[in-house]
């Protein structure tokens, strides 16, 4: 590991972490904490997807949307309005709502083979979005000067590395950047998501092969076809297939780290709590 020891972590004058664990966690509200005291750098993979790998396609398919309305039409033809996305840290929603959700076209659904060209975009702009944590970990410091840095996850990170293979090139290079940190939920906190998830359903990201299976294994169960599936209840039926699918991929991961819990989190008032925090989980 990056830091070996407490009193390494504790010593060390630049502290680079990278945070992954399911989302709704504490990723990006623990980032926060951090940027908010001055000295870290907010280093976010999902907003980095959703303005550099993500951008334009995600701004073409609004003004796809748009272009269907004759008032609107009219005004992008002739360049009197404008539409881009407003990606924030904490509203992440137009790359959400570009992913979608596959089924019916008239509940908002896409066909699988869409839905399939969609996913595999995000795949290779989440690697790619992961890849660039060490260039941006330079950037803080050189450009801005932040002496820490922290990168906040997306919690799909898990589908596209293989955590048994001590070669895996992705988290090889993630973990000679930063250390590595799960943020590891109990049953209470997944059961939570379930319920959350249920009540605003939203678009993921998910392994070629897993998604293959839920889908047909969903069609099968239902007796139905492709433009019969409710996009909604796909999805919320997936939610719980895909927490089960990702827990011990998640716990593979984690070998490369340390682990802490969203009750950890919850808890931290500062920067100093947190480094108290990360030292407790590191040898003394």
């Amino acid at each position: 590991m990056l830091y070996s020891t407490a009193d390494a972590w504790r010593a060390a004058p630049r502290r680079k972490v990278l945070v992954f664990g399911m989302s709704g966690l504490g990723k990006t509200h623990l980032s926060g904490i951090l940027r908010g005291s001055g000295d870290w750098f907010h280093y976010s993979i999902d907003y980095r997807i959703g303005t550099r790998y993500l951008g334009e396609i995600i701004a073409d398919n609004a003004k796809a949307e748009a272009m269907k309305v004759p008032f609107l039409r009219d005004l992008l033809m002739s360049d009197s309005i404008y539409i881009a996305s407003n990606i924030t840290f904490e509203n992440l929603a137009p790359v959400a709502t570009w992913l979608g959700k596959p089924g019916d076209p008239a509940k908002g659904g896409l066909p699988m083979a869409e839905y399939a060209t969609r996913q595999e975009a995000f795949r290779q702009a989440e690697i790619a979005a992961l890849k660039d944590a060490a260039h941006f970990a330079q950037r803080a410091k050189a450009l801005y000067g932040y002496d820490h840095f922290i990168c906040d996850t997306g919690g799909s990170i898990c589908e596209w590395v293989d955590p048994q293979n001590p070669n895996d090139p992705l988290l090889k290079a993630l973990s000679d950047e930063c250390l590595l940190v799960w943020i590891k939920g109990d049953e209470a906190h997944t059961q939570e998501l379930i319920r959350r998830f249920d009540r605003a359903p939203k678009p993921m990201a998910y392994q070629p092969d897993f998604l293959s299976r839920v889908w047909n294994q969903y069609l099968n169960e239902n007796n139905i076809s492709e433009g019969d599936v409710d996009p909604d209840a796909f999805v919320r039926w997936t939610y719980a297939e895909a927490l089960h699918h990702r827990q011990p991929r998640y716990e593979a991961m984690s070998k490369w780290g340390v682990t802490i819990t969203p009750d950890h989190i919850s808890a931290l008032t500062s920067e100093a709590d947190f480094v108290d925090l990360i030292a407790g989980t590191l040898p003394a």
